[in-house]
């Protein structure tokens, strides 16, 4: 077996793995990253679009944000369509921030990218990951390269950056953690299509047929997402039918014109909420969907991933820089903050905008008072962008 030796190991290159190696490499702390996918795999991956201003600020900061800047597109707001007609919800004058609409495998791409280019090591394709002695002063993680070579790296401290399938939170003994979840009764029928954006910004669409989304990725490419059944089959959703729904949940008055182009993707979403507690164990810390789940209408889960390795490395760097534990025996604390404000502005919006089965003729009266409150009011428009944009980060 082949034994090295690194003072982080990072379980998974996905979003929240890699902006944490670069984050580390900054302060001067030494780490290495195994992925069980491929390279092309995480590159080509399409998950969130939707970059909270913090979220690009730390790109900027670790200095892969170039193409970001010049591919990404910043929204000052959104819009929200129910009963027929559009309200804008504008970010800019009511909290002076915006997003940044930049595809996650493109900011995967930039953080690879910029490791392999910094001399990082990112170990692709690797088997049979395992990780142990968690509480004592060398965990270990255990893998097959890609070439089939047993490897042991023996670390000060491992991040489980591995998604809500990886190995790194079962590693926790029974009875450490508490998990707090909600599967949601529809998901996410989601296309990526070469056509012109419906608008300039996001649309999200309330409609007594479901709730439906219209995002981009760039001028030419964009996302639109439906509601639909978590067992849906998608070989009953040709390409004219996905089009005629996108086209019904945008009626009404001034319906925004839609254009049609070729569909080069489809899947179907599932809506879950989950967060597990707390997110450590000895030297193991979890980060990312390894930790908590959000239902994408809130656009949280890449931004929570952010924040959680911008805390570790905090903690990681006064560790190595004074052998200090507090942030490091805090960690928890503080991100499961920031999580659970994200689980309920992301349940919130869920809520407010998707149509329940269940729901009664009150209900549904209910929910569009909450649309109408939350354009009508100044305040309720600033709720909602103030969370949309992210919350400032807690030191």
């Amino acid at each position: 077996m082949a034994i090295a030796r690194t003072q982080v190991g990072i379980v998974g290159a996905g979003p929240a793995g890699l902006l944490l190696w670069h984050l580390l490499r900054q302060r001067g702390i030494e780490a290495v990253v195994i992925e069980a996918r491929s390279r092309r795999y995480v590159e080509e991956r399409v998950r969130a679009g939707v970059l909270e201003q913090g979220t690009v600020d730390l790109l900027n900061e670790i200095g892969v944000g170039a193409r970001m800047r010049r591919e990404g597109l910043q929204h000052d707001g959104i819009l929200l369509r129910f009963a027929g007609a559009s309200h804008h919800i504008d970010f800019r004058q009511l909290v002076g921030r915006s997003v940044t609409v930049y595809g996650q495998q493109e900011v995967v791409k930039d953080l690879i990218g910029a490791c392999l280019e910094a001399g990082g090591q990112i170990d692709f394709e690797v088997t049979e990951v395992s990780v142990a002695e968690l509480t004592g002063e060398r965990p270990r993680v255990f893998y097959r390269d890609a070439s089939g070579t047993a490897r042991e790296l023996q670390c000060d401290f491992i991040a489980g950056c591995d998604g809500f399938h990886g190995v790194c939170r079962p590693a926790i003994p029974p009875g450490v953690l508490k998990v707090y979840e909600r599967d949601y009764p529809f998901a996410w029928l989601g296309i990526l299509a070469h056509a012109s954006p419906v608008a300039e910004e996001l649309i999200y669409s309330h409609h007594s047929a479901g709730f439906a989304l219209f995002s981009m990725r760039s001028p030419q490419v964009v996302r639109y997402y439906l509601q639909c059944r978590p067992d849906e089959n998608l070989e009953e959703w040709p390409d004219t039918r996905i089009w005629e729904e996108l086209q019904r949940r945008l009626e009404g008055e001034d319906p925004p014109p839609l254009a049609r182009g070729e569909i080069f993707q489809r899947g179907v979403t599932p809506m879950r909420s989950f967060v597990t507690e707390p997110m450590q164990y000895g030297r193991l810390f979890l980060a990312g969907d390894a930790a908590h789940i959000v239902p994408p209408t809130g656009a949280k889960g890449m931004n929570l991933a952010a924040a959680d390795v911008r805390a570790l490395s905090m903690a990681l760097g006064e560790f190595y820089a004074r052998a200090g534990t507090r942030r490091l025996d805090r960690y928890s604390q503080l991100c499961l903050r920031r999580v659970w404000k994200a689980q309920r502005f992301s349940w919130w919006m869920t809520s407010m905008l998707h149509r329940f089965a269940q729901h009664t003729p009150f209900e549904q009266r209910v929910q569009q008072a909450e649309l109408d409150y939350v354009c009508a009011s100044t305040l309720g428009s600033k709720s909602l962008a103030e969370n949309y944009v992210g919350l400032p980060f807690e030191d």
